[in-house]
């Protein structure tokens, strides 16, 4: 007789949201097995090491706000390193007709970073988890009713049973990717096939150079364009402006040739000659990802789906919980999001009727 792979609990994804319920489900006792299609752990949170020690520059998501309470918690207790983003310094405006320097940074809030990368948040939540629960390297492409009362979760590498399973990806691309054998809610499917992916129709680009220079000339590095490539510019520096650094957003439509070009020349226009010349040039355009945006990203535009009633309430008689920022009811599309809506699915789960007693130890005590 062949060997039956079955957990309690499958999580699809190991971003924020899908380590933030295996990590709740851990701690209550639930065997809990969390499936990653990448070769590594964090989806959304991508961070580029550089030469400077314990520093790197995020291409994905960057900043956590006041009252964001997850995430300064789980910060706090694994030893990451925040620090203030720098506002200090004046806008820059570029038009067709020029570029006008205007009073104070009129982009940037008081908001906090991490200094290691945003991608620490993951690698924190990943090494807290029991040895041999995230896998790597494993696409999930099907997952229909098992006949037996749970779920079977298919997979190049094989199947996996479970009796609850949860969508740690964005809905929009759980529709493009996942056959669900059509046991979905028409609803259902049409709300997940029309929700955006947060950050999958943009590409940021972050260069990166010896010093923070633009600070020298009292500007903040936060800069507006009306005529791009770049939209809207920041100052992505870390403590201390070390490692020196701007990244900006495009479109991810303007990525071509001669993009690198056309955003080198920009950023000459704006800050100088020096910063035409960047040390490093990343360009991480997230709508070309396979395991973040779907192929119809350029085209989802409803953000009023974020956090919809639909994806409050579990599918597949029960079984099938949605996690991702984008179902977040707050904070939908920040770290916080993500965080809170992994939290909400493993709530579902363990409250589901016919879940068993557990030694539940409460979010709070993550991870």
């Amino acid at each position: 007789m062949s060997h039956r792979d079955s957990r309690d609990v499958i999580v699809v994804g190991a971003g924020a949201s899908g380590l933030a319920a295996a990590t709740a489900l851990h701690a209550a006792g639930r065997d809990t097995l969390c499936l990653e299609a990448r070769d590594h752990t964090g989806g959304r949170l991508l961070s580029a090491p550089t030469s400077h020690p314990e520093r790197a520059l995020d291409l994905g998501a960057t900043w956590f706000w006041d009252g964001e309470e997850r995430v300064r918690a789980l910060a706090a207790r694994a030893g990451i390193e925040t620090f203030a983003q720098h506002l200090a310094g004046d806008t820059l405006l570029e038009e067709t007709t020029g570029t006008r320097r205007l009073a104070g940074n009129l982009m940037d809030v008081p908001s906090r970073r991490f200094a290691a990368g945003s991608q620490s948040i993951a690698t924190a939540l990943a090494a807290a988890l029991p040895a041999g629960s995230v896998r790597l390297n494993t696409p999930v492409t099907a997952i229909h009713p098992d006949g037996q009362g749970g779920l079977a979760v298919l997979t190049p590498a094989g199947t996996v049973h479970a009796e609850h399973v949860i969508l740690a990806i964005p809905p929009a691309l759980a529709l493009e990717r996942v056959d669900f054998g059509g046991a979905l809610p028409a609803d259902l499917v049409r709300v997940a096939r029309a929700t955006p992916v947060w950050m999958g129709a943009v590409a940021k680009v972050v260069a990166q150079y010896r010093a923070a220079f633009w600070r020298e000339e009292g500007l903040a590095g936060a800069a507006f364009s009306r005529t791009g490539p770049l939209q809207e510019i920041h100052d992505l520096s870390g403590p201390d402006g070390r490692p020196a650094a701007l990244f900006g957003f495009a479109h991810a439509r303007r990525v071509r040739a001669g993009f690198d070009k056309a955003v080198a020349t920009q950023l000459g226009r704006l800050f100088g000659p020096a910063a035409a010349t960047p040390d490093v040039l990343h360009v991480q355009n997230w709508s070309t990802e396979q395991f973040t945006s779907p192929s119809t990203v350029q085209h989802l535009a409803d953000y009023s789906l974020f956090g919809h009633s639909l994806y409050q309430r579990p599918a597949l008689d029960g079984r099938l919980h949605w996690a991702s920022t984008e179902t977040a009811t707050d904070h939908a599309g920040h770290i916080e999001g993500a965080l809170a809506a992994g939290e909400r699915a493993a709530q579902s789960v363990l409250t589901a009727p016919g879940a068993p007693n557990s030694r539940d130890k409460r979010f709070a005590d993550w991870p």
